[in-house]
């Protein structure tokens, strides 16, 4: 006689004893791929159905998201939003960071930098680009939090590619304010971080066309004062003097320069910079700074830091080996004459 052809489901527990751990095993992968995908699914829908993203408001009501210990989201006003992904040691970003691997099983004493990289939002190459570049780097001095930080979306092919990036990286401040150089995106910045909740010891602005050395960077800062403290790359070019008493002697260029934690809380609820916010913007962080009698330590970092070679007369020089910072990199020969320079793929072997 024939044997009837076994039609009970694999997941009943009739099955028979040789095939129950496997039937269960093939059941659980199942759900737990469902539930993942439809975690990704609803944190995707929630990007996207963002009112802030889609209509490009400026309303200061607009909330900003911040993931917590508990895995809970607590709102704030200011920035649209802010989703994150830190890389201690400069691991590259993976899907998944979150705000508390900024405090984790570390040193209290260490030093902590937010690398906030000022961009635009189609700039999509450039930062993947600079996802590479700065992914890769290490340092033992410091905890380095790298950021790309732009104003509202406002296209929507943005809103699509955007929020992408966002859900593979988390590694992007969208602020509330219109896309601008020089009316205001700075202040807004620095602003805005002390609503989120955040600590480091320096946060630091950067230009995407500048290429940092962490490991550099975050040993020369590391013997610095923690607090009222302003570092970077003095202008003029030819001067070495960070006090100088003429307003352009008194500013750190805009190719990279950071704030102690304390000077961006003054930002924040400073009265002085309310209205001085349009303008040159390093330029405006020296006035604001002179203007409230701060920054008492300030430190400019040359000849460390400085323009490509030839691209913008004394603020310029050859390349060293005790670089830190190289700016004004627009375009692909001048990148890729700075990597070669500092041996950057050193690893890599010859096929």
């Amino acid at each position: 006689m024939k044997n009837k052809k076994d039609t009970r489901h694999p997941c009943s527990s009739s099955t028979p004893p040789t095939s129950i751990r496997k039937a269960r095993l093939l059941c659980f992968l199942i759900v737990f791929i469902l539930i993942i995908a439809l975690l990704n699914i609803s944190q995707f829908k929630h990007v996207l159905t963002s009112p802030s993203i889609f209509n490009g408001s400026n309303s200061s009501s607009l909330p900003f998201l911040l993931r917590t210990d508990e895995n809970t989201h607590v709102s704030a006003q200011g920035t649209q939003i802010f989703i994150n992904c830190t890389c201690p040691h400069h691991n590259p970003c993976t899907k998944g960071g979150d705000m508390t691997a900024i405090k984790a099983d570390s040193d209290p004493d260490q030093l902590s930098i937010l690398f906030g990289i000022l961009t635009k939002p189609d700039l999509y190459e450039r930062r993947h680009f600079l996802r590479m570049v700065y992914g890769i780097q290490s340092t033992a001095h410091a905890r380095v939090d790298v950021k790309f930080v732009f104003c509202n979306l406002t296209e929507n092919d943005q809103r699509i590619l955007v929020s992408l990036e966002i859900m593979m990286y988390n590694d992007i401040i969208i602020l509330n304010c219109e896309e601008n150089m020089d009316k205001g995106k700075t202040h807004t910045y620095f602003s805005s971080l002390p609503k989120m909740g955040l600590h480091f010891d320096y946060v630091m602005k950067v230009d995407d066309d500048a290429y940092f050395r962490i490991d550099k960077l975050a040993e020369s800062m590391k013997p610095l004062p923690r607090y009222d403290t302003y570092y970077g790359f003095v202008i003029p070019c030819d001067s070495m003097d960070p006090f100088g008493t003429h307003p352009f002697k008194s500013y750190m260029s805009g190719m990279g320069y950071a704030l102690s934690w304390d000077l961006v809380e003054w930002i924040e609820g400073s009265s002085v910079e309310k209205n001085k916010t349009e303008g040159p913007e390093g330029l405006m962080v020296g006035m604001w700074l002179d203007e409230g009698n701060k920054a008492k330590n300030r430190f400019n970092n040359k000849p460390a830091m400085y323009d490509y070679p030839k691209a913008n007369g004394k603020c310029s020089h050859d390349l060293i080996p005790d670089t830190i910072a190289v700016h004004r990199l627009k375009g692909r020969k001048e990148w890729f004459d700075v990597l070669k320079f500092f041996n950057f793929t050193p690893a890599l072997k010859e096929s």
